[in-house]
């Protein structure tokens, strides 16, 4: 996957969606917890191909996903604080378990502990600390809510807007505004504005039609509601003020681009200068933001979607400012609620977790505040997990492999039969500009400017959303820093970044069951190596492909081959619609092409890496015979499916079906095999059969 170039520091109300939680032992004194809620020293085992996550009753010929999954399913229920549960969920929860060991250390030492680890523990042990929070109450929020008070004309809307957008990073708060890399030339840094204002996932959520939607709209005005009550409306007012929000949200979200529009990178293209900004929005003071968000003077702006700020700019001034100040008090609560007293968090939960993605309750608290930690301070916390999880061998093993990996695509690119050698040779160069990051940073972050303060939960978040902003802003006009990572050591993922053209794999990703250096090559590079090559092919995707060797949106493609590159990806793309989510709801399989194109290269790439590393060995040591009843070729597709194996709400995959550029995994696995004749062959499938296209999709 890619992680979102222009996301800002993470929002509260984003986090409690990531990890909802509360009701957990405070921290002095905490009680014991339960056996299953106990901090971990060490990772359980899972072996990189689990027989007993199998069904052995399924054919794999008609649905391979049941064959390899099966038991995987029937065992592994979804947890009742989980919206779906999956082979990556169980190991990020591992993780996150031998995390929260460390950060429980940490929080209760009151010597021997260096800078980094003092804040760290010191955040954790202030979000752990459940009576303090339950008494502040909603003091946190007055300071904002006193802000928006001073909101009296038009003309106060930048110095107001500039205070919430550097003290919660929420592009929630009408737009958001922040640096990333100029597409047409990547080593520079400048500024992005970029379309927000709404709370619900997608402005496909404001717009459709069906009535599934309908009565998801209505709980979120009755929520919106029953929070303006909590700030202190009466309920005659609050049901106003929320479907005034509502009517406001909706007007943005019919401005705003399309999930698939936002996979064209031409369509989030719009460079202008200082004057071109204002004459978008012409009743808002640009000038006086930028000097009060420390950025006076700039005149060079990405604006991803002009449509929506002219749109924003009519708003606001068809709307008087009393329903812009309730806008702004709705999304600040919103954003603030997960680090209030319960009533508020509560109020939240039910609606973002349970009634959006069907989550049953709420999460203990320890999984919140690790995740926190994680997002807030996620270099220092990935220093303490490398130095304990991640060892030399294991990162050399992993390099080793994306080599491999890299050497089949090469090979591939050379042998395309659609492809002529003009853009075989741009595709050559940009292969082998792409950087491998493995494991971790080779520079940790700076966090000395970041106020960590014991017993004060609210204030190190906004504090850690104040540092990540000014931290963002201050690229801009900076030169890149190509060893930056977008994901933290310990996360359970990869991505492609198109503009770095990196592929990153943090230390997280690289454990048991995922990669397993006790377990035969086959799973391994069916599993590993299949995700090494998914992050590589995104730099060929229909959107990497649109971006040179040095990250720069340019069209290095011949006209015959893009139309060739175009008619293969249809073929997936036709391929994939025919898929059902839930309901009657069918994949959106232009959202999902992407990911599509990726798990399908990644699988051909991690079975030629393999090939050639049998090849590569003398014949006595190459494997022979069965395994656990499964020749090598059949543990490398199993080894490749059970990394898909999950259990999904009805809830959250409609939520999925909007926003989500993945297909189900059962689609991941089924929808990949059918493409591979050595799956086939692998397992004798007939002709005729499920797993058996007639017409194949490949593209690279």
């Amino acid at each position: 996957m890619r992680p979102v170039r222009l996301a800002l520091a993470l929002s509260l109300a984003g986090a409690a969606a990531l990890a909802s939680a509360q009701n957990a032992p405070s921290v002095s004194p905490a009680p014991s917890a339960p056996v299953a809620e106990r901090p971990a020293t060490e990772f359980p085992y899972t072996p990189g191909l689990d027989v007993s996550a199998m069904d052995r009753s399924a054919d794999p010929c008609v649905d391979f996903y049941q064959y390899a999954c099966g038991g995987w399913m029937k065992n592994n229920p979804i947890p009742a604080d989980q919206a779906r549960w999956s082979v990556y969920g169980k190991l990020a929860l591992e993780n996150r378990r031998y995390l929260w060991g460390i950060l429980e250390d940490l929080s209760q030492r009151r010597d021997g502990r260096n800078a980094s680890q003092q804040k760290i523990g010191d955040y954790f042990g202030a979000c752990m600390d459940e009576r303090a929070i339950e008494q502040r109450g909603a003091a946190p929020l007055q300071p904002w809510l006193d802000r928006i008070a001073t909101l009296r004309s038009a003309r106060d809307l930048p110095r107001v807007l500039s205070a919430l957008h550097m003290g919660l990073a929420d592009p929630g708060l009408f737009f958001g505004f922040s640096s990333s890399q100029d597409y047409g030339d990547s080593s520079r840094v400048i500024a992005f504005a970029f379309a927000g204002g709404l709370g619900l996932p997608d402005r496909d959520a404001y717009l459709k039609t069906d009535a599934k939607s309908r009565e998801v709209r209505a709980k979120y005005v009755a929520h919106i509601a029953n929070t303006f009550r909590l700030l202190g409306d009466a309920p005659a007012r609050a049901q106003r003020n929320a479907a005034r929000v509502m009517a406001m949200e909706t007007t943005l979200a019919k401005a705003s681009l399309s999930s698939v529009d936002k996979r064209d990178p031409y369509k989030l293209f719009h460079k202008m200068d200082a004057r071109g900004l204002q004459a978008l929005t012409p009743g808002f003071d640009w000038t006086a933001y930028l000097d009060a968000i420390g950025q006076k003077g700039l005149d060079s702006f990405n604006v991803t979607e002009p449509a929506f700020y002219k749109a924003l700019a009519k708003m606001w001034k068809s709307n008087d400012i009393e329903a812009t100040r309730t806008y702004l008090r709705w999304h600040v609560a919103r954003n603030l609620s997960p680090v209030l007293a319960s009533r508020f968090d509560e109020e939240h939960f039910d609606f973002f977790s349970k009634t959006l993605r069907g989550v049953q309750q709420q999460q203990p608290r320890w999984k919140r505040c690790v995740a926190l930690v994680d997002h807030q301070l996620g270099e220092a916390l990935g220093q303490e997990f490398v130095g304990r999880a991640f060892s030399p061998e294991l990162k050399a093993k992993a390099l080793h492999m994306t080599r491999q990996i890299e050497e089949a695509m090469k090979k591939d690119i050379d042998e395309l039969d659609w492809m002529s050698p003009d853009t075989k040779a741009k595709a050559q160069e940009k292969l082998a500009a792409i950087v491998n990051k493995i494991g971790y940073p080779d520079k940790w972050r700076d966090y000395s400017s970041y106020v960590v303060e014991a017993g004060d939960f609210a204030g190190n978040v906004e504090r850690g959303n104040a540092f990540e902003m000014r931290r963002q802003l201050a690229k801009i006009g900076k030169p890149l820093d190509r060893s930056e990572w977008g994901m933290t050591p310990p996360t359970v993922n990869a991505y492609f970044d198109p503009q770095m053209n990196d592929i990153n794999f943090p230390a997280g990703v690289l454990q048991p069951p995922l990669f397993d250096p006790k377990m035969d090559d086959a799973p391994n590079y069916g599993n590993t190596g299949g995700t090494i090559g998914h992050e590589l092919t995104h730099a060929f995707d229909d959107e990497g492909r649109q971006f040179d060797a040095q990250g720069n949106l340019k069209d290095w493609w011949t006209k015959k081959d893009a139309s060739a590159f175009e008619e293969r990806a249809q073929c997936i793309v036709d391929q994939y619609a025919q898929y059902t989510v839930v309901d009657d709801i069918k994949i959106n399989s232009k959202l999902t092409l992407g990911e599509d194109v990726a798990d399908l290269g990644g699988l051909i790439l991690g079975w030629m890496a393999w090939q050639n590393e049998m090849a590569s060995m003398p014949e006595k040591a190459r494997p022979q015979g069965l395994r656990d009843g499964l020749t090598p070729e059949q543990r490398f597709f199993v080894g490749n499916a059970q990394w898909a194996c999950e259990n999904d709400r009805p809830e959250n995959l409609r939520v999925s079906a909007m926003t989500d550029p993945h297909s189900p995994g059962r689609y991941r696995v089924n929808g990949l095999v059918v493409n591979m004749p050595q799956f086939q062959q692998a397992f004798q499938c007939k002709p005729g059969q499920p797993m058996v296209k007639e017409k194949r999709c490949r593209v690279w």
